[in-house]
């Protein structure tokens, strides 16, 4: 190798690690079971058929790629005749200690529930995670405080 040679490609490599990371994006989508943990309703005095809630759950994604995360949420809200809008926020943890933490909107409505994520941050793989993503809930027969959704999430990481 020449002298030359040798120049070029140590300026070639100096080059390229000063570049900046592409930034990666991943489309999630996964069914989700959420299990209430401590749920408190808060009866307004003299409003009839309102009140405000809020509550701590946990819940088990399964991915469509085959991965599985826990989740952890607390969320907060208000029942309004037979309608619910609230809002939360939760951490995904996945097995290799990445996690994924978003904010949430929902509303319940008509017998359906649908709400809106919008990714805050996250750590390992979703290190300074950004995102956005929607989640619909699924029918069930349980009778238990345990709910099913399907969720899609769009994540951008730098």
């Amino acid at each position: 190798m020449t002298f030359r040679t040798a120049l070029l490609l140590a300026c070639g490599l100096a080059t390229a690690a000063t570049l900046p990371a592409q930034a990666a994006e991943q489309n999630l989508e996964f069914t989700l079971v959420t299990h209430l943990i401590d749920f408190k309703d808060l009866k307004a005095p003299n409003v009839e058929g309102r009140s405000l809630f809020a509550a701590n759950a946990f819940g088990v994604a399964f991915f469509k790629d085959g991965r599985v995360a826990a989740k952890d949420f607390v969320a907060d809200g208000e029942f309004a005749n037979g309608e619910s809008h609230e809002h939360g926020l939760s951490t995904y943890s996945f097995t290799d200690g990445s996690t994924l933490s978003l904010s949430y909107v929902g509303e319940f409505k008509d017998g359906r529930y649908h709400g809106d994520y919008t990714v805050l941050s996250g750590t390992g793989i979703y290190a300074n995670a950004t995102g956005e993503g929607v989640f619909d809930s699924q029918p069930t027969k349980w009778k238990s405080s345990a709910f099913l959704f399907s969720v899609k999430l769009n994540v951008k990481t730098p």
